[in-house]
């Protein structure tokens, strides 16, 4: 095994993490040089800590106002990027600014200001513009998820904010296809590029599709799903191109009685964070979504990817597929296609077709359950807080006891369904940190 410096060892303890990857390895490497660096790695592949590493390397305990920002494109990969530092156990403070988030209480973050600021572009412009906080100690920027960013139109927003930067240092730029030439605005000349896109598939991905008997292709993914998730539900997700179409698979879904969750840009900001919790701690073993759920989210394990409707674009298809068979493991993806429905062009790869049978049983409702606290990090709730309320007052065993996520005014936790009800009637009324939080079960 490589030997790092202490503050990079001391980071991997506290993520329990053995060794860096080698997209890791290689970020590391580019950054002994003084040029800026261009990442180009898949979702999935480690690129979050990639770049965490050198803004560890690049801080001082001596300076207290902001010095590193990182501009993503949505909320979830800023909460996700801001729960990995935080595990890092740097010692560092660290915020998250995004739309949806109460602007006051981000703005009295800035009074002690953190080390690291994480958000997307619109909030931290606005704050720029309101002179909300100093930006004259950022000497590290990290763009990431660039080309998303660009996709969702962020030019304008980035581009104000990379004008009230002059202290700059260093620019990491990190995306998931190559690009033909980046932006002037983003001031990133003469870069170390660190390139492990794939050029092909995943090793350990099969394609596959099924076709519907008519135009209406919502039966054929009904029964496509209830044959890969029986008798065993395994992490599935449904991507379609519009929010409409998310909306109506899922009310036939519900109609049938399978559970699910979905995600779109629709949403309200809690709504789609609490599903994706439930997505994540097996509460839901299937998620119905739009291209949003493509890139950047922390959801590990996905068995099958269904292409409900193709989009338009090849980037967007891989990106899709990127869900599954990650770091050597094997994965499904899955065309859905109406009777007179063409493969895309782009789609050079022969497809396996899968057959329907017309009698199936629906899978088995997920196991677990979530649970929702209403405390969070604000009123000092920690993780091993809420281990120690659900063992001693819950009387749950390990084993009963699933994923907890700790938010600023919220926990949510995964507790076996079949105890749901005697957790409950354990917890009511008792008190975690001073505080007597609402405990029910997550809608």
């Amino acid at each position: 095994m490589q030997t790092y410096s202490p503050i990079i060892t001391k980071a991997l303890q506290q993520l329990e993490i053995s060794d860096l990857n080698d997209i890791q390895k290689a970020t590391l490497l580019a950054n002994e040089n003084d040029q800026d660096i261009v990442l180009l790695a898949p979702t999935g592949s480690g690129k979050t800590l990639a770049f965490l590493l050198p803004i560890l390397l690049a801080l001082s305990p001596e300076v207290k106002g902001i010095q590193a920002l990182i501009l993503v494109p949505s909320r979830e990969l800023a909460l996700q990027i801001e729960q990995v530092f935080r595990k890092m156990g740097t010692g560092y403070k660290v915020n998250c600014s995004y739309g949806g988030h109460s602007l006051k209480t981000e703005k009295n973050n800035f009074i002690h200001p953190p080390a690291v600021l994480i958000g997307t572009p619109g909030r931290i412009a606005d704050h720029i513009a309101q002179q909300n906080f100093d930006t004259s100690d950022i000497q590290i920027l990290v763009l990431d998820e660039f080309d998303k960013a660009l996709e969702f139109g962020f030019e304008k927003d980035m581009s104000s904010i990379m004008y009230a930067l002059n202290g700059l240092k260093k620019r990491i730029l990190t995306s998931a296809t190559k690009m033909k030439k980046i932006p002037e605005f983003t001031g990133v000349e003469d870069p170390m590029v660190v390139n492990f896109l794939q050029k092909s598939k995943p090793e350990g991905l099969s394609l596959k599709a099924v076709r519907s008997l008519g135009n209406d292709k919502l039966e054929a993914l009904f029964q496509l799903v209830c044959k890969l998730n029986f008798p065993e539900s395994k992490a599935t997700l449904v991507f379609c191109n519009h929010r409409a179409a998310v909306e109506r698979i899922s009310e036939l879904l519900w109609e049938k009685g399978l559970v699910h969750g979905i995600f779109h840009g629709g949403l309200e900001q809690d709504e789609r964070e609490r599903n994706l919790i439930k997505f994540r701690n097996g509460s839901h073993n299937l998620l119905i979504t739009t291209d949003l759920a493509s890139r950047g989210l922390d959801i590990p394990d996905i068995e099958h990817i269904i292409h409900y409707q193709l989009p338009q674009k090849e980037e967007a298809y891989i990106h899709r597929n990127g869900r599954t068979a990650r770091m050597h493991a094997v994965g499904n993806s899955y065309l859905v296609l109406s009777a007179g429905e063409k493969v895309p062009p782009y789609i050079k790869e022969k497809l396996e077709m899968e057959e329907l049978e017309d009698s199936f049983d629906l899978p088995k409702s997920p196991e677990w359950v979530t649970i929702y606290l209403s405390a969070g990090k604000k009123e000092k709730v920690s993780k091993f807080d809420v281990v120690g309320l659900f063992y001693k007052k819950g009387k749950l065993k390990k084993d009963e006891l699933g994923m907890i996520e700790v938010l600023d005014h919220a926990v949510y936790v995964a507790i076996k369904k079949d105890k749901t009800a005697v957790v409950l009637r354990q917890l009511k009324g008792e008190k975690l940190k001073k505080t007597k939080p609402k405990i029910e079960v997550a809608k």
